[in-house]
Formats: C-alpha cells, structure tokens, sequence
C-alpha cells in the first residue's frame, strides 16, 4: 500500500487572492512534510505530527502562530492526535504560550494515562516534559487581530441575545496520513475560541 497523506487547511469562506496563494503552498509544504517522514519509514502519527507542526509555524493558519484570538486578544489552542494502531488519543485544550500544541498533545497520549489535558493541567504537563514557553505576542499576528477587532464590531451590531458569550470553537486544520501498512492517523487542531 502506498502512503498518503492529506492535509486540511481550513475553511475561510473568502481570502484574498495571494492569501490564498500563500495557504496553498502551506498545504503542500505540509503534505510534503508529511509525506516524506512516511516515504523514510515514519509512522503515521510522525507524519501527522510533522505536518501540524508546519502549519502550527505558519501564520497564513489557524493553528499556533496565527491562531484566531480569544474575546481578550490572547491565543488559547487546542490540539488532538490519534493513533490508528491501538485508537489511542492525546489531547490538549486551551493552551497558550506553546508553539506546538500538537507535540504536547502527542505527548499526553503516550506518556500519561490520560487523553486530555487543559488550561493549568496541561502548562504544567508541558513544563514537566521539558516543552519550551514562547511569549504568547509571537503567537499573534496582524490578521489575527484584524479579525478579533472586525468580529467585536460586528458582535456589537448584532442582537446580544443570539449570542454566545463563549465564542464558538470549529476544527480548521484536519490532516490525515495513511501508512503504507494500511494504518489510518486523524488529527484536529486549531479548536480556537473566537
């Protein structure tokens, strides 16, 4: 069987032209990325985890550099991981100052005997397991608040009662990556808090 890898960019509904240029040619880095680490030997998880990790360092995504900013203008991501081998799962919610939630992720599910961890629980895992902080404004970009300044008007127009003063949280990145030995690997990540 040969290889595949899949990977999910997100679903804007409309961006411009040479944006959408610059999230074609992440898609493909990361595929690529993914695809390569399979073609060497990789498991699925490797390549699922490799190619997050190129979206999570572009900021064309939502995911990492370039997350969609909370209600206070920080960065919280989510990140998920599974194995396709024995259907064990890693998961991480509301993190913020990590450049790569998915690593941490990967590690909840194959060193703790938990499948989720959030908020404190999951800082203090990360620091435990030697995962480097960044400043959380390295996480943040112009579009990013551009956008949280855009929805924050439109949310004042809108009838408050409709509303839900959590935000809402949607998948955006979905990478999938099949082995060779026929092992299928999904991921989500980008759950950010509008």
């Amino acid at each position: 069987m040969n290889p595949v890898v899949v990977v999910h960019g997100g679903g804007a509904s409309s961006i411009s032209q040479d944006r959408k240029e610059r999230v074609r040619r992440g898609i493909v880095q990361a595929a690529t990325v993914g695809y390569n680490i399979l073609k060497e030997g990789g498991s699925a998880v490797d390549a699922v985890e490799g190619a997050v990790v190129v979206l999570e360092n572009d900021p064309e995504f939502n995911a990492g550099c370039g997350s969609v900013l909370n209600v206070n203008g920080e960065v919280e991501m989510d990140a998920s991981i599974m194995d396709g081998k024995d259907l064990s799962t890693g998961a991480v919610s509301a993190v913020r100052c990590i450049a790569n939630p998915i690593k941490l992720a990967r590690l909840v599910m194959e060193k703790t005997p938990h499948c989720f961890l959030t908020d404190q629980g999951a800082a203090k895992f990360a620091a435990a397991m030697g995962i480097p902080e960044i400043p959380g404004e390295q996480l943040v970009t112009e579009r990013s608040k551009k956008h949280l300044e855009k929805e924050k008007l439109e949310k004042d127009v809108k009838n408050s009662d409709c509303e839900n003063p959590q935000g809402s949280a949607s998948p955006h990145l979905l990478p999938y990556a099949l082995e060779a030995k026929g092992h299928l690997n999904p991921e989500t990540c980008g759950l950010c808090r509008s």
